[in-house]
């Protein structure tokens, strides 16, 4: 029996720990998200897309197929300084009953290795690499703490997502005893981090999807200690389509026919800061940028 199955809500085959916001709101450091972070999560008044309307230029490729949603990266602005972000901070979201930050059991983020660029492959004791469509995770970090948003230099993010089969690392079935697709980087003076993965599958009752945390530094997402932001990034259905009909993801089509990005326990309340820009191609490898203004 797949975790995902374990303690589902009656009927929807959902589980309440990936409930989302609306679940969550009781618990919510309310102090710690701000106005603009509580006026983004209580129905998306103040979420607008990014201002700043060029791609990063190192993200065009020729021959491409491109999907763009709001979360389309701003142009690198003269000089790598200031940053133009609409008003609207990335939703808090629940990080799930499998986060592997020692809240929920296991602690990843203790492990040496961890800080990581390429999370295809398990490390430490373990051996194993997840297979799939290759795919590079884009972050960006702003800080919206003052008059403008900045790049948030030395930020660091913690990523983690299921496998092609929609199991996640360290807790779910085979994949149980690895601990793949799962990394901490840290952003450059421009705010940029990014990972090397695979696009991961859809399982039963949600929408595609990567879990991140947002940390000021390495060393405090190391020690899991004082999160800026828990959130979600959402894959654009085109490119989820065209994922899915690529051996190896064949149970993902029925389970992604099932769900949408508006019926999604996690983004029915609004997605548009969450919705990653697509770039690449199925053959060759696809990257998927997001902002993630705090």
């Amino acid at each position: 029996m797949s975790a995902h199955d374990l303690g589902p809500l009656s009927g929807t085959g959902v589980h309440e720990h990936d409930l989302g916001l609306q679940h969550d709101l009781g618990t919510l450091d309310k102090k710690r998200l701000g106005r603009r972070g509580l006026l983004s999560l209580l129905g998306g008044v103040a979420v607008v897309a990014v201002a700043g309307c060029a791609a990063e230029s190192r993200l065009d490729q020729p021959g491409s197929t491109a999907s763009t949603g709001a979360g389309t990266p701003p142009a690198r602005p003269d000089g790598g300084s200031g940053v133009e972000v609409a008003e609207g901070e990335i939703p808090e979201e629940t990080a799930g009953p499998y986060p592997g930050d020692g809240s929920n059991g296991p602690n990843v983020l203790a492990e040496s290795g961890i800080v990581r660029s390429d999370i295809t492959s398990s490390f430490g004791g373990a051996s194993g690499v997840a297979e799939g469509v290759p795919l590079t995770l884009r972050f960006r970090v702003h800080d919206l703490s003052g008059d403008e948003a900045t790049p948030m230099a030395g930020a660091a993010l913690y990523a983690w997502h299921c496998d092609r089969d929609g199991a996640y690392s360290m807790y779910d079935g085979d994949a149980a005893g690895e601990n793949y697709l799962r990394g901490v980087q840290a952003a450059d003076e421009d705010g940029w981090l990014e990972f090397t993965t695979i696009v991961p599958g859809c399982y039963p009752g949600r929408w595609p999807h990567v879990h991140f945390e947002v940390y000021e530094s390495v060393d405090t997402a190391t020690s899991a200690a004082n999160k800026l932001r828990t959130s979600q990034l959402a894959f654009p259905a085109d490119v989820c389509e065209q994922v899915y009909a690529t051996e190896g993801y064949e149970e993902s089509v029925g389970n992604l026919a099932g769900v949408s990005l508006e019926g999604d326990g996690i983004f029915s309340d609004g997605y548009s800061l969450q919705l990653a820009r697509m770039t690449g191609t199925v053959e060759e490898g696809l990257v998927a940028t997001l902002n993630v203004p705090v």
